[in-house]
């Protein structure tokens, strides 16, 4: 499986039209001169439409937003772990909170990106469900409560409590996955609060990929992990 050294600043590209084509790209190699800048690890998760332009790019993770389970074959208008491969991915997103998935199915998803030795973060909205994640054995879990997403409210400064406790809870039942935060993480006092608490890095968005200087934003984001 695809090895990613910690901590690490994950940005999820959505469908802002700041980061779609071209400006997908453009972004992504962005976040790839920051990386280098700072010595701190940059996965980028674009649409799908984007992977395969994006990754012929960078030489930083790429990521899917998201991996349904099965197999080629019938299963149309489903994201196919071979087809993420193909398209130079080297992991995906599960369970965001705008892209919900059943527990079978968030299993079923990890397990056939074990075969493709594809990285795997499942987003949680709780402890509680950050456990169950943790218990299917991804390679990370990134809780994000959802009233949070956009907001630029951070929840390490907003909800320290669900971070701690998310640690906490997680490391009881699997001592080994890479725990991170998000929501409304928008700088570096974010980052560094969450890293105290216990987070071994962000998943983020909007700060990043809606912002008309990601560079500065990035800086700012990377500079107290460096």
């Amino acid at each position: 499986m695809v090895s990613i050294p910690l901590p690490v600043i994950a940005v999820n590209f959505k469908t802002y039209p700041q980061a779609t084509g071209a400006k997908a790209v453009l972004l992504a190699k962005a976040c790839e001169k920051a990386s280098e800048e700072f010595g701190v690890s940059a996965v980028v998760a674009p649409q799908v439409s984007d992977l395969y332009r994006v990754s012929q790019e960078v030489n930083i993770p790429v990521f899917s937003q998201h991996m349904d389970p099965g197999d080629p074959g019938r299963f149309t208008g489903h994201v196919l772990g071979e087809t993420l491969l193909e398209s130079g991915c080297s992991g995906t997103l599960l369970n965001h909170s705008e892209n919900r998935m059943q527990l079978a199915d968030i299993e079923a998803s990890v397990r056939k990106a074990e075969k493709l030795d594809l990285y795997t973060i499942v987003c949680t909205n709780n402890p509680q469900v950050s456990v169950a994640a943790a218990s299917i054995g991804p390679s990370a879990v990134a809780v994000e409560p959802p009233e949070l997403i956009g907001t630029g409210i951070s929840v390490s400064q907003a909800q320290p409590e669900v971070i701690s406790g998310t640690v906490e809870k997680i490391r009881a039942v699997n001592p080994d996955v890479v725990i991170l935060c998000g929501a409304g993480i928008s700088n570096g006092d974010d980052v560094l609060a969450a890293s105290k608490l216990g987070s071994q890095g962000v998943l983020l968005a909007s700060a990043v990929a809606k912002s008309d200087k990601p560079e500065e934003v990035l800086a700012d984001l990377m500079r107290p992990l460096a």
